[in-house]
């Protein structure tokens, strides 16, 4: 990259960007005290840059059509095989395609990042491959990542693995289809509002928000850094706590991360729920989209854990409520901020810096146009906030987010367990093609209003599959306290031994 001297009419173009009005005179004396700013900016380009050593060796793969890819949940098909040995040795996993997997495409369910190729491994990745794991390849996910509903890729709908025309839920559309379906062991999913927990429901998996900062982010496309968690989507409970132990840790490069506390979650699946205490809280219940037989198989869920051994009681957390409204702020202009204007990688923080991404996911700009209804209405309402109050309802929002935390640990001051529904409904319908923007932007969003709230608290939350109706699975939510995760596994796995889920 040369770097190249702004003329006078860029250097005055940039002044009026900035709101400074300029006299020629005054023009060409800044043009000429910049002068000597520049070799700074010469030595960087000529210096190599300082990423982490790509250690497996891989191809980039190949797209599966037809029969191979029937649900479109596959973007590439690879195989990158990883040590001899370790804790997942013998395990096949699948990465969301939002992760940046060296030398493998990846474009993130979006038209507009299509043809680009990272050059490092994720944090993640390493640790996949360095506990003894495969990875498969990349599935398919959201354009780029926002959407609960599983129709915004740019190649097309990904298929319920249920029952076809129906949503997998998203944005981890793939990653659900693809380990629900047995084509992998494990997947890595990405959440910012619900998206390991929605595709986990809609899919009938365990689906694990880790504790905001648990796992490393570092090498994943970020959508808002206070509200990105990356975490596993598994068919059984001891995967997904054996695939958490490998990930889990503080990796030196996330600014997400603040001294992260990790355990051997497998070491406490068989520990029993005698003694524990687990609140339903009333307020996740009867939203006015949710299905009666949803809340019913919940509820029956709950009742369960009763029978198992544990206390369980119903419990008052009125913030819940607002806990949609508190995240919408967060999301809509941080994801406008940083995900988009700030080219997938902002400023002002310390950390890995992918700047291959960072270059081909500016293009944007130039391809708007392109983007999905979901993803420009969100910029939409962002930019407008943003330009017009200052920043002034993301400021507040986050310092409620604070508020929000503190009614949650309120009540896990008296329980060591929440619970309530993953979602108020289960699988809807795909949009059809001519479907008109207001559905398509409906069944984008419909179904967060149990999962943002815990993205913007920073809580963990696992989804359980506790049941089907219409042929569709149904979730069950567990909250901890932050870095509570081992006891969300020890519940987990004794509601998984008690039958198959399935027939509950």
């Amino acid at each position: 990259m040369t770097v190249k001297r702004p003329s006078l009419d860029q250097l005055r173009s940039i002044a009026e960007e900035l709101g400074m009005h300029m006299s020629d005179e005054d023009l060409k004396s800044y043009h000429t005290l910049l002068q000597g700013n520049y070799a700074a900016y010469e030595a960087i380009d000529a210096m190599p840059d300082y990423l982490p050593a790509v250690k497996y060796p891989r191809t980039p793969g190949y797209r599966p059509e037809g029969e191979e890819n029937k649900h479109n949940a596959w973007y590439v098909k690879t195989t990158v095989k990883g040590a001899s040995s370790g804790k997942l040795s013998g395990k096949t996993i699948a990465l969301k395609d939002n992760i940046c997997l060296a030398g493998v495409p990846m474009m993130n369910g979006a038209s507009t990042l299509e043809g680009y190729v990272p050059d490092t491994d994720a944090t993640i990745v390493t640790r996949i491959l360095d506990a003894g794991g495969t990875i498969l390849g990349k599935t398919h996910c959201e354009y780029f990542c926002f959407s609960g509903g599983s129709h915004t890729n740019a190649t097309g709908p990904v298929h319920n693995p249920h029952k076809m025309g129906y949503s997998a839920g998203g944005s981890s559309s793939g990653s659900a289809v693809v380990v629900a379906t047995g084509e992998a062991d494990m997947a890595i999913g990405g959440d910012q509002g619900g998206s390991i927990r929605i595709p986990s429901s809609f899919s009938g998996l365990y689906g694990m928000k880790g504790t905001h900062g648990l796992v490393p982010y570092t090498g994943i496309m970020p959508i808002e850094i206070t509200l990105d968690h990356t975490g596993p989507m598994t068919r059984t409970v001891r995967d997904n706590a054996l695939l958490l132990e490998v990930i889990a840790g503080a990796d030196g490069l996330d600014p997400r991360q603040y001294a992260p506390k990790t355990a051997d979650y497998t070491r406490v699946l068989e520990d029993g729920i005698k003694g524990l205490r687990i609140g339903v809280v009333k307020e996740s219940f009867k939203h006015p989209n949710s299905e009666p037989a949803v809340d019913a198989k919940v509820m029956a869920g709950a009742q369960l854990f009763k029978k198992l051994g544990a206390t369980v009681e119903d419990v008052s957390v009125p913030m819940h409520t607002l806990g949609p409204a508190i995240w919408l702020p967060i999301a809509a202009e941080g994801a406008t901020e940083f995900m988009m204007k700030g080219n997938a990688m902002g400023t002002n923080w310390r950390g890995l810096y992918t700047t291959t991404l960072l270059d081909a996911h500016s293009a944007w700009r130039h391809r708007a146009d392109e983007l999905a209804d979901s993803l420009k209405i969100t910029m939409l309402l962002g930019q407008y906030f943003t330009k017009h109050y200052r920043g002034h309802f993301y400021a507040k929002a986050q310092n409620l987010s604070r508020k929000l935390r503190a009614a949650y640990d309120t009540a896990l001051g008296e329980y060591d367990l929440l619970l309530m529904p993953t979602l108020p409904m289960k699988a809807t319908p795909l949009p059809p093609p001519d479907a008109p923007r207001e559905l398509y932007v409906q069944r984008a969003f419909e179904m967060v209003a149990n999962t943002a709230p815990f993205d913007a608290t920073g809580h963990p939350a696992m989804s359980l599959p506790c049941g089907m109706s219409d042929g569709l699975p149904v979730g069950l939510m567990l909250v901890a306290k932050h870095y509570g995760e081992p006891t969300i596994y020890q519940a987990a796995a004794a509601f998984e031994g008690a039958g198959d889920w399935k027939k509950m």
